[in-house]
């Protein structure tokens, strides 16, 4: 996890011959650099579900919602950049070692479960999302010719293939995620794509007007959807919101790029509160806009679900942006499972060839490549995993609250409250002590309330999919 999120999240290493007190080359982060970094992490493709999951929720609890979240995502985050030094100075390069310095034992242990089952999640959903917007852009091409009311079905399974080798090829380059153009890339398309469906749904407003049936509660029970299904789409849509601002699983390797004058956590949490509330304004810009713009029949996914028809060249640009930024951000968040992997394998098996010895191949003129057998068999059988689990489930709103929700408790609430309680000595039973402790178990409740959402959600989907039709 180290050596991976302090480059491609860090932006770039300091080349002078300068070092920091732990021997490691001297960072130059700044709150600036920093507050970037953040909105690069939290704003990404779970942006595009949040008008639906805005109509889930209606005018009321959709803005409360978004709200709710990101002043619990700070505050939380505000715990965890405090727990960034170990009880005594040193440095805690990633989130399993802050958890390893303040709380121990089997903690570290479900932490590291809950953040690599996290990762393999995320790198699933990217391939269901990237298929969805390479699907997207031929219908987009197929409505255009033939008129919005064609059926231009697609299968998404060509598309999730496609994904898989080219996967398959980036896994091979050993160190992919030390390209620092990688983080780039990503956060110029998030924000490309992001922006793109914002300004359609104030174009659809601007020129339509707030025709689209809308309600201070959301989607109408016997209206638009059973009372049944109410429920159920409530609960997978905080899910959904929960997914769009989760960044804490990177937030100590971001703050490990920090300047270590003025202290760390004081830079990061002016970093965080500048991050968080740049990506709080544009979420809900997005969700309320296009819950606005679509009403109760709002999609999924509101660049893919076609919302928008026209201009077909704009929603083609904004796919392929979502598809430039997944095809890199996969490779950013599987390279830690790889490089644990391969971690483990070389210490369990020192002494096997297949694991251990590399092979120098000269591709110029790009220079020396690194191969090695073992890294060729298992990083293909990761993207041929996660590929076919794309295939079986390639439902984007339900997948996305389903790793929301897994994630939202443990590594957002929990372990930065455990740790902080750790750190600051807080006394048991104390005021402090019972607050932190209700807003734990309140958090923990709407996790297992959304996950079950979203897995309802997703037999539902499992029951009616058609295997030749898209999935949006």
């Amino acid at each position: 996890m180290e050596r991976s999120f302090n480059v491609s999240v860090g932006g770039g290493i300091d080349d002078s011959s300068k070092f920091d007190d732990d021997g490691r080359l001297k960072r130059t982060g700044t709150v600036l650099t920093t507050s970037a970094h953040i909105i690069t992490a939290v704003i990404g493709s779970g942006v595009l579900s949040l008008a639906w999951a805005t109509a889930q929720l209606g005018w009321i609890a959709g803005p409360i919602a978004l709200t709710a979240f990101s002043a619990i995502t700070w505050f939380t985050s505000l715990l965890l950049a405090d727990c960034y030094r170990a009880p005594n100075g040193s440095r805690n390069y990633t989130y399993m070692e802050a958890v390893r310095a303040h709380l121990g034992g089997v903690k570290v242990q479900l932490c590291g479960l809950a953040q690599y089952s996290n990762l393999v999640g995320v790198t699933i959903g990217y391939a269901i999302t990237t298929s969805i917007s390479m699907v997207a852009i031929k219908r987009s091409n197929c409505f255009h010719k033939q008129g919005h009311a064609a059926p231009c079905h697609e299968s998404n399974n060509p598309f999730i293939i496609i994904f898989g080798i080219m996967q398959i090829i980036l896994s091979q380059i050993p160190n992919f995620h030390k390209l620092s153009f990688l983080s780039l890339i990503a956060a110029v398309m998030s924000f490309a794509y992001s922006f793109i469906g914002l300004s359609l749904s104030i174009a659809k407003i601007a020129k339509d007007g707030v025709h689209a049936n809308t309600s201070l509660t959301g989607t109408t029970i016997g209206k638009d959807v059973s009372g049944t299904d109410k429920m159920w789409n409530t609960f997978s849509a905080l899910g959904d919101i929960a997914f769009a601002y989760a960044f804490s699983t990177v937030l100590i390797e971001i703050q490990d790029t920090l300047k270590s004058h003025p202290p760390e956590n004081k830079s990061m949490k002016k970093a965080t509160f500048i991050g968080i509330t740049v990506s709080t304004i544009f979420y809900t810009l997005c969700g309320l806009i296009g819950y606005a713009a679509f009403g109760n029949k709002a999609p999924g996914n509101f660049l893919t679900g076609f919302g928008f028809y026209e201009p077909f060249w704009l929603v083609d640009l904004a796919n392929v942006c979502i598809v430039i930024h997944l095809v890199g951000a996969y490779q950013v968040f599987c390279q830690p499972i790889f490089g644990f992997v391969e971690g483990w394998s070389k210490q369990k098996w020192p002494e096997s060839e297949f694991i251990t010895r590399e092979y120098m191949i000269n591709l110029s003129p790009f220079g020396l490549f690194n191969f090695s057998f073992y890294r060729l068999v298992w990083r293909t059988a990761y993207v041929v995993f996660t590929t076919i689990l794309a295939m079986l489930f390639p439902f984007f709103n339900d997948f996305v609250g389903l790793l929301g929700a897994g994630s939202f408790w443990p590594l957002t609430v929990y372990f930065p409250i455990q740790m902080y309680i750790a750190q600051a000595k807080i006394p048991k039973y104390s005021f402090t002590w019972f607050w932190l402790k209700i807003l734990s178990f309140v958090c923990l409740i709407i996790s297992l309330l959304a996950a079950a959402g979203s897995v309802q959600g997703l037999i539902k989907s499992l029951q009616k999919f058609k295997p030749f039709k898209s999935e949006s």
